[in-house]
């Protein structure tokens, strides 16, 4: 029978490509790795790991038994969470993953009451682009995704908007587009640009946007944190797209007749996977602060 901690021990081995980094990650020493992964490969008959001085390398039995080793994992932990659901507590670690933005903008009301509500729950949270984070959920690695949502749902994922992010034009005070009552689209495009990378979920909204015009983009500087960009607006390097939420007195909205832009934020989490009860309650409470 295959020992479920040598499963853990190899899975973890697998993600960090070292002994050391996995037999911190479990709080065990490299020795107790190293005989767990020796225990596996008996039980299997097959090597998992080719090591050729200190690189660790998965086998070609190791890259095919990666996969259902972590299913198996996530189906032991499922079946645990549905029985401690059972009691109907809210207790537990609780993995969540969200963006920097969200974190910063709309999250931290909703951390507080919810830490205030149940103490007992361990907050587990991950910061990440949204899209790193949404493939997370996909692979059932974290439990909750509170990002910027996909343009379209994903087969194995259940969705829920929370929050409408308008999204405005902008540059700085001084910039020459800021110099117009109102501005086109035409405009916009004479000018270079800094924005999130295009194959973000907001970068593909506003691509999208210029090519029903056929209109190319010139960005001059791409970076994923919106909080950067906003800065590199203000000293005049460019005109960008922002949410609402974020405008203050250094940047100036662009008026662009007839043109809206917004974005859906909210909470995703596998069809599959069992939600626990303290998963359940975080959803709820999203719920009580949606828009």
């Amino acid at each position: 029978m295959i020992d479920l901690e040598s499963i853990k021990a190899f899975v973890a081995v697998a993600e960090t490509g070292s002994f050391s980094i996995a037999a911190n990650r479990l709080h065990l020493t490299q020795p107790a790795v190293s005989k767990r992964i020796a225990l596996l490969e008996s039980q299997l008959n097959v090597r998992l790991f080719d090591r050729i001085g200190r690189i660790i390398g998965l086998t070609e039995a190791g890259r095919a038994f990666s996969p259902r080793a972590r299913l198996i994992l996530q189906d032991v932990e499922d079946t645990q969470r549905a029985i401690r659901n059972l009691s109907g507590s809210v207790t537990g670690r609780l993995s969540l993953a969200t963006s920097h933005h969200i974190g910063l903008w709309r999250l931290p009301k909703v951390l507080k009451t919810y830490s205030e509500r149940f103490p007992q729950v361990a907050l587990d949270l991950h910061f990440m682009d949204s899209e790193i984070a949404h493939e997370q959920i996909v692979q059932g690695n974290l439990e909750l995704g509170i990002i910027t949502m996909a343009p379209k749902p994903h087969e194995r994922l259940a969705s829920r908007a929370i929050w409408k992010d308008d999204l405005v034009f902008v540059c700085a005070p001084d910039h020459a587009l800021g110099s117009y009552t109102h501005s086109s689209l035409e405009q916009i495009a004479a000018f270079p640009a800094i924005l999130p990378d295009m194959s973000t979920f907001t970068g593909r909204i506003i691509k999208q946007l210029f090519d029903d015009q056929g209109l190319p983009i010139q960005v001059s500087m791409s970076t994923n944190y919106l909080e950067t960009i906003k800065m590199l607006i203000t000293i005049g390097l460019g005109w960008s797209v922002l949410p609402r939420s974020m405008l203050d007195d250094t940047i100036r909205v662009l008026s662009v007749p007839e043109i809206q832009i917004e974005r859906q934020l909210g909470v995703i989490h596998h069809l599959q996977r069992t939600l626990s009860n303290a998963a359940l309650a975080f959803m709820d409470l999203l719920g009580e602060n949606a828009d």
